[in-house]
Formats: structure tokens, sequence, C-alpha cells
């Protein structure tokens, strides 16, 4: 979640950004060059302050900040999103993208299906989900029909 305008705890950010549990000196000496290149980037009136626990936005008295989250929290609402681009993903690569269990994207995935949202092809190791076609549009009225000759 958003930290702001609390400190980020350099831990959190650890697990967010490397996907890991415990990080170790790699991993902080990692974040430290990262930080580097993000303060070069803020404009200025925006600062990003070092304290013992992790890192803090600051700004001047003119700036504000906007936190964008994800309009939707929900896992299932989070896994049709993925799955709206169209391409076939596993739950194993669902799980990955999104940090959630497999178990957890499992389920989703099973009430989805049953709402009809998406659908599976293949079984086991092999099977991938898509979003389910829309319905009530005739293949015609997507495609771009031959125009007769004049």
């Amino acid at each position: 979640g958003a930290a702001w305008p609390a400190v980020a705890a350099r831990d959190a950010l650890i697990a967010s950004v490397f996907r890991t549990r415990h990080g170790d000196d790699s991993h902080r000496a990692r974040l430290r060059v990262e930080i580097g290149r993000l303060r070069r980037q803020l404009p200025d009136g925006v600062s990003l302050t070092s304290h013992a626990d992790g890192y803090r936005l600051e700004l001047s008295a003119e700036s504000a900040v906007i936190v964008l989250e994800p309009p939707f929290d929900d896992a299932p609402d989070v896994v049709a999103a993925l799955l709206a681009d169209g391409a076939g993903w596993s739950s194993s690569a669902l799980a990955l993208a999104l940090g959630i269990s497999q178990r957890g994207v499992q389920r989703a995935l099973a009430g989805l299906q049953a709402q009809g949202r998406v659908r599976a092809s293949g079984q086991g190791r092999a099977q991938r989900w898509r979003a389910a076609p829309l319905t009530g549009f005739t293949t015609m009225l997507l495609l771009p029909g031959l125009l007769p000759d004049d």
C-alpha cells in the first residue's frame, strides 16, 4: 500500500520491488541505487529523504501529491483485468504477476468461470485462461464487409 505522508519502510520496499520476503545487503544496496535514480527524476519542490527505517517523499508548500491505486482490490476483478488483454494465462503466471497465492488465483478463476467471465483451454499444466468473448456481437458486426463493385 501507499505510505505517504509516512515513511515507507525499507523492508516493505525491498519485499515489493524485489519480490522477496527477506532482504539482504545486496537488496539494500540495489534499493539505494534505485532511490538515487528516482531522486534525479523528481521535479523541483519534491525530495526523497532517507530515514532510519525507510524513505519519505517530502514536498514544498506549493506541491501536492496524488496517490494512484488500482480501481479495485477484489481478487476476481484483478484477475479479470489481467485476462482482458486476450492472451492466455496460466494460473501460476497470474499468481506471480499479482503477487498472490496460486490457490487464491484458482479460487478467483473458479468464481469468474461460474459467472461466465473467463474460459479455460487445455488441461493440467497446459491449461490457459482467457477472458470470455463478448456476447451479443456477431463477427460480421466487428469485421469490415466487402464493398460491392460500382
